[in-house]
């Protein structure tokens, strides 16, 4: 079966934009998770997180920050920093020192909507963040940006409803405890508040759990429902109709002078595994392709290998950070 050159370059960029995200994206990639961040192989904060959420991802953003291959990145693939500027004129937070860790969910597709049978859970998504901050001074710049303060459950909660997202719901900003910061819509942060009195939460969804632990505990993750994540994000049906029944996937990456990571897909039944693999496997021969003329990605598309075993398949891969180095001097223009 041939492709056409926008299928290629969709599969392609698919794997650059994957490679990408577990080196740069969110927050890029991690070396080790310090002592003290997890209790019996958890993180703490997961506490907080509820029982039926679709995606749960943690990451060590001060290990990342100060890591050698997030400074190759930057010096190969100059980004534009204006949204993490934007975040800092409205809050006060500098991502880069003042924020040690964060744990990040998404909540189930089913909740939220409207109408009489509309699910009265809020949706959307919420970060957890660890480190320090100055309260004091936050909520000041962020009432001068048009934000107000409430007392809720005993918690201060500073919500600003000209910053809604796509929700309407208003972005908002609580300190759950010392050092630590709850950070999306208003609704969103009221529920992580609820929380803390008691109730249920993710500790309690054996099968996600069980997910979480399979992971090794010195890297940035992320686990998830895959279907809830398709709902979430509305894939086209063209699109969404090629793609094996998957139950769950997990992604884990470590940082070190190299990137490595492993990306993990559990399939309804074996057929499906045997279905996603042939896929993965056009992908990485395509890949390969791809690259042929491009020695500075060759490193990258020869490390992936693909794994797993009955319902289970998983794409490995490792690159250096001479690769990095690579894409910035092949990207520069040459001098006269």
């Amino acid at each position: 079966m041939s492709l056409t050159a926008r299928t290629r370059h969709f599969v392609v960029a698919s794997l650059l934009v994957l490679l990408a995200g577990i080196g740069a994206g969110l927050a890029a990639y991690y070396m080790r998770v310090p002592l003290g961040v997890f209790q019996s192989g958890e993180p703490q904060d997961l506490r907080y997180v509820p029982e039926d959420a679709a995606l749960v991802a943690y990451a060590n953003v001060h290990d990342v920050m100060a890591s050698e291959i997030r400074q190759r990145i930057r010096r190969a693939v100059p980004m534009p920093e204006n949204g993490q500027r934007q975040f800092q004129n409205e809050t006060g937070i500098n991502i880069e020192t003042d924020i040690d860790r964060v744990l990040a969910y998404l909540g189930p597709a089913s909740a939220g909507g409207s109408g009489a049978n509309a699910d009265a859970r809020p949706s959307g998504g919420l970060v957890l963040a660890r480190g320090r901050f100055d309260e004091v001074k936050i909520e000041t710049l962020m009432r001068d940006h048009g934000a107000s303060v409430e007392e809720y459950n005993g918690i201060r909660l500073i919500a600003n409803p000209a910053a809604a997202g796509p929700m309407g719901d208003g972005f908002a900003l609580a300190f759950i405890e010392p050092g630590l910061a709850a950070v999306g819509s208003t609704p969103m942060v009221r529920a992580v508040i609820d929380r803390m009195t008691g109730g249920s939460n993710v500790t309690a969804n054996e099968e996600l759990m069980s997910q979480i632990r399979a992971l090794d505990d010195g890297t940035a993750w992320a686990v998830g429902r895959f279907d809830e994540l398709g709902a979430n994000a509305r894939l086209p049906q063209q699109i969404a109709s090629q793609i094996p029944p998957i139950t769950w996937f997990s992604l884990s990456s470590r940082i070190g002078t190299d990137l490595r990571g492993t990306v993990r897909a559990d399939t309804r039944d074996e057929a499906a595994a045997a279905n996603l693999r042939d896929v993965v496997r056009g992908f990485v021969a395509l890949a390969k392709l791809q690259a042929g003329s491009r020695p500075e990605f060759q490193a990258v598309v020869q490390s992936l290998e693909l794994g797993g075993s009955d319902k289970t398949v998983t794409l490995s891969f490792s690159v250096s950070g001479e690769v990095f180095d690579a894409i910035g001097a092949a990207a520069r223009p040459p001098q006269r």
